[in-house]
């Protein structure tokens, strides 16, 4: 055997032994970034909260003006820098929390009224009416709050006559995990055909009540806990708050060291905030259907 078939044949087998190793290791699949990720849950956020002609840019416009604004006021009202940034900081953070806020609670009525949606489809099916035209009579027998919802439905499709391009509309309009897991088995179930649509549609509707129960019933239980844990988060800010009001009384939070306290007690409540809102949290399903 020559030099250069010695030399071709050891490339060869370098090449076989770097494909069997390279084999053995699975790509883990490409998750978006934070930023993007944070932007997409809080725009799921705002179409939740019933704001959806509001954009993720006008609410980060609305954070900063709130919080630039009460920053000139609570530093005329005081006259210490330190003590206004920590107001400024909440005003600012306060609209992305009302907006979560709404969003949660919006999530927790449509919980109720999802089985009774479910339980309208299937008496629509069992009637003998397509799918286009059973998710439409949602808009007028359905329940009063995703009414809406399906009244824009049944507009894009009889202007379109695209099921599939108005079902992915209107996910987008609910933007909710339920909705996902519905509007997909319908597509599925109008593109591939098949009988077991009203047994789907039952098995959901039971799951879906019995889900709304247990965690009612859990946060039930759970919600003195959840306020009595916000009301001391933000009992030493009230306090701050009314010492700003006093001409002269947070003079000392001007100096480095109240500025150092400030700035611990900021980070400490932060911290024992996320700490309450993780412990007593309960599992979200999250919009994997999207």
């Amino acid at each position: 055997m020559s030099t250069g078939d010695g030399l071709l044949l050891g490339l060869l087998a370098g090449l076989g032994a770097f494909c069997v190793w390279w084999s053995c290791w699975v790509p883990e699949p490409r998750q978006p970034r934070t930023g993007r990720r944070w932007a997409t849950g809080l725009e799921d956020a705002l179409v939740q909260a019933g704001v959806r002609s509001v954009s993720v840019g006008s609410l980060a416009a609305l954070c900063v003006g709130s919080g630039a604004g009460v920053f000139l006021v609570v530093l005329l009202a005081s006259g210490v820098p330190s003590v206004a940034l920590c107001f400024a900081l909440m005003a600012g953070w306060a609209p992305v929390a009302l907006v979560r806020y709404r969003a949660a609670r919006r999530r927790a009525d449509l919980r109720e009224v999802w089985p009774e949606v479910v339980d309208n489809l299937a008496s629509g099916v069992r009637a003998g009416l397509s799918l286009p035209e059973a998710l439409a009579q949602l808009s007028e027998r359905g329940p009063e709050q995703l009414r809406p919802a399906f009244a824009e439905f049944a507009e894009d499709y009889r202007g379109s006559g695209r099921f599939a391009d108005s079902l992915s509309r209107l996910k987008d309009r609910l933007a909710d995990p339920v909705a996902d897991r519905l509007v997909e088995a319908l597509r599925i179930t109008r593109e591939v055909g098949g009988s077991d649509l009203g047994r789907l549609l039952r098995t959901l509707s039971a799951f879906l009540r019995e889900d709304a129960r247990t965690r009612g019933e859990l946060e039930a239980r759970q919600s003195w806990t959840v306020s009595a844990a916000r009301l001391a988060v933000a009992a030493p800010w009230l306090v701050l708050g009314l010492l700003a009001t006093r001409q002269g009384a947070v003079e000392p939070y001007d100096r480095p060291e109240g500025v150092l306290v400030l700035a611990v007690g900021g980070v400490a409540s932060v911290v024992a905030y996320r700490l309450m809102v993780r412990i007593g949290r309960l599992p979200e399903e999250e919009r994997v259907l999207r």
